[in-house]
């Protein structure tokens, strides 16, 4: 394939004002983190495949801008052409183009690939040389992609009660209650996995995310549901009907963003359903007695770091509101049914990764004469087995998705799984390929990280295994995450503590030895929804300062440490965050604490119990004992006896 770059840069000089640069973002029109393999455009023009990036095209150099989970792997995989620029480390992309490019340079991007907030971002430092930034008529990317990938028309469905917890009804009339509140006459949302959830529907336009292309408009009295209509089967379409949603195409929304900003959008529905909504939404205002004023002062709300620039655009400024959608919030405080849901999930997602484990500890003693889980003793010489049986970080990673998907209520993975061997796990979203990746070793340490959509709950789980004779120093890595693992899992906080503040307590124990890692160390988590939800974390970020963690939401632990060229740890459970009982209450602020609901254990031969504290003796005993006794009936004789052995408890060493 011809790099796409000369053709690019032909296309820049070509347009009317010829550009100084072009930028090619991530993200698609919905600026979602995973997208369809057509809106991999970022991928395609820099051959770097990390799920996080920005490409900057000028007419003489090209740059990629990255996070530190991908600094190995985007330096293995840009050409000699590519410059990777490290973010926290060098000039932002804005500073880098105020800085470097010329007076009155013109700075093209697509405006459906861009967030309002960060085009705003973008022109204020552009003022500086009295930069433009241009709005692209067509993505010109999408003009040198020849075999960009068709887009594919997959069917809609709806979500069942039963999982979802809350009916659309109940949701559309909170929502409205909220932009009440906000003095908002409406809200555009953008966000799939907000739309997907708002409305109790689920897809699969995004690999590994069950949501659908869509967005939804809603206001006082309607609402509104964009998608491409091919894919609304005559039983959603019905569905949608009965709960006041006007289904509208998808390639219409900007035109009716415009009608919704002069006023005009109005409903097509007609009869019972116009009615009720007028009606659900006039007893939404009459609870606010001060309603009558509210409505003069009437905005649409629009989450910015969502919402694309191609639609604020069609606006008026003194009209927006631009705050965090009421919905990313709703969305992240689990209901009691979604809450349930998750955590009987996890246990039969846990039983799958223990069926693994044991498959795993045969085979490689089988096939390469490795000690096995539980030995340190050096292995046997390594037999020599077929193409047929080969064990590579592909064809195992395989082997784990058939235990998942035996498991009841299974409909996928909810991320490409990270299987990687020795040097290979440093690199923190390692995407082994068939033709390219690494067969297992018994020296090498094995990192597998990797999650399931399940109708009741998405999982996430990273485990850290070695099938020989690990090093002292191995050990000592793998301990100092594992307690850096249990700091934050016993942590207890007052109501109001954010994710910044937490994320140290999982790094003390590395930092003692010089350690650290690049990422952060939680992520909120979906009910059956996207792997990565916001808008809480744990994180050294600063925008990990933004929301407080509360209770009913849930966010993963998982602190890790990686070594370029030798090894990675990683060590992940999925948390809630819950009320905790404690003696006092001192500033009436009430407090919270964590509940563990993945279930997997920890290899004993890789911790050095000289390392951990009684206290933390006492709660992997205490955990192994629990991960015992709740994945107990989901395995068969010979899984509950390696899981007895795997889980039987360590002494307090001295």
């Amino acid at each position: 394939m011809s790099d796409p770059l000369d053709a690019l840069r032909a296309l820049m000089a070509s347009h009317s004002p010829p550009l100084d640069a072009l930028v090619v973002p991530s993200e698609d029109n919905h600026q979602s983190e995973y997208v369809s393999a057509r809106d991999k455009r970022r991928a395609f023009v820099s051959g770097f495949t990390g799920s996080a990036g920005l490409a900057l095209i000028t007419i003489n150099e090209a740059f990629l801008w990255t996070d530190g989970r991908y600094f190995l792997q985007a330096t293995q995989q840009l050409s000699i052409r590519w410059k990777l620029m490290r973010i926290g480390e060098d000039p932002t992309v804005e500073n880098w183009i105020a800085e470097n490019l010329p007076n009155n340079a013109a700075i093209g991007t697509d405006p459906w690939c861009v967030s309002a907030e960060t085009s705003q971002r973008w022109e204020l430092a552009f003022l500086k040389k009295n930069q433009k930034l241009i709005q692209l008529s067509t993505n010109m990317v999408d003009l040198v992609w020849k075999d960009r990938p068709p887009a594919e028309i997959r069917p809609i469905n709806i979500y069942p009660l039963e999982f979802a917890g809350c009916t659309v009804a109940d949701k559309l009339k909170n929502l409205r209650e909220k932009l009440l509140h906000e003095k908002s006459f409406g809200i555009i949302i953008t966000a799939l996995d907000e739309v997907a959830w708002l409305y109790n529907i689920r897809g699969s336009d995004v690999d590994y995310s069950p949501v659908v292309h869509a967005y939804a408009v809603v206001t006082l009295d309607s609402a509104f549901f964009y998608a491409d209509k091919r894919k609304v089967s005559s039983e959603v379409h019905q569905y949608m009907l009965e709960n006041g949603i006007n289904v509208r195409d998808y390639d219409i929304v900007a035109s009716d963003v415009s009608l919704l900003a002069s006023g005009q959008l109005t409903t097509s529905l007609s009869g019972a359903k116009s009615h009720e909504a007028s009606r659900d939404a006039s007893n939404v205002q009459a609870k606010d007695d001060n309603a009558e004023e509210e409505m003069k002062n009437n905005v649409i709300w629009i989450d910015h770091f969502s919402c694309n620039l191609a639609l604020f655009s069609k606006l008026y400024p003194n009209q927006v509101l631009m705050q965090q959608s009421p919905l990313a919030l709703a969305k992240a405080i689990k209901n009691p049914t979604e809450l349930d849901g998750l955590r009987k999930a996890h246990i039969r997602d846990g039983a799958a990764v223990v069926q693994y484990l044991v498959w795993l500890d045969i085979q490689m003693q089988e096939t390469f004469g490795a000690s096995g889980y539980f030995s340190e003793q050096e292995g046997k010489s390594k037999k020599k087995h077929s193409e047929m049986m080969k064990l590579t970080e592909v064809s195992v990673s395989d082997k784990l998705e058939s235990f998942r998907a035996k498991q009841e209520n299974f409909k996928g993975l909810s991320f490409p799984t990270i299987s990687s061997v020795g040097p290979n796990a440093a690199v923190i979203h390692y995407s082994p390929h068939a033709d390219t990746c690494s067969e297992l070793d018994a020296d090498s340490i094995y990192l597998f990280d990797s999650g399931a959509q399940y109708l009741d709950g998405t999982t996430d789980i990273t485990r850290t295994v070695h099938f020989g004779k690990p090093s002292a120093h191995e050990k000592s890595c793998y301990t100092a995450v594992l307690k850096g693992h249990i700091a934050l899992d016993i942590a207890r906080f007052p109501n109001g503590t954010t994710g910044h503040a937490l994320d140290i307590l999982a790094r003390i124990a590395l930092w003692k030895y010089g350690l650290d890692y690049r990422h952060g160390t939680g992520h909120g988590i979906g009910s059956y929804l996207n792997v990565h939800e916001g808008p809480h974390l744990i994180s050294f970020r600063p925008h990990a300062r933004n929301v407080a963690l509360q209770a009913s939401m849930t966010v993963t632990d998982e602190p890790g440490y990686y070594e370029d060229g030798n090894f990675g740890v990683r060590l992940e459970n999925v948390l809630i965050v819950k009320q905790a009982k404690t003696s006092f209450n001192f500033g009436e602020k009430g407090y919270l604490e964590f509940e563990h609901i993945t279930w997997a254990p920890y290899q004993k031969k890789l911790i050095d119990s000289a390392l951990l504290t009684p206290e933390e003796i006492e709660w992997l005993n205490c955990y192994h004992l629990d991960c015992r006794e709740i994945l107990a009936p989901y395995l068969n004789e010979q899984e509950s006896e390696w899981l007895k052995k795997a889980t039987e408890p360590i002494g307090v060493c001295g």
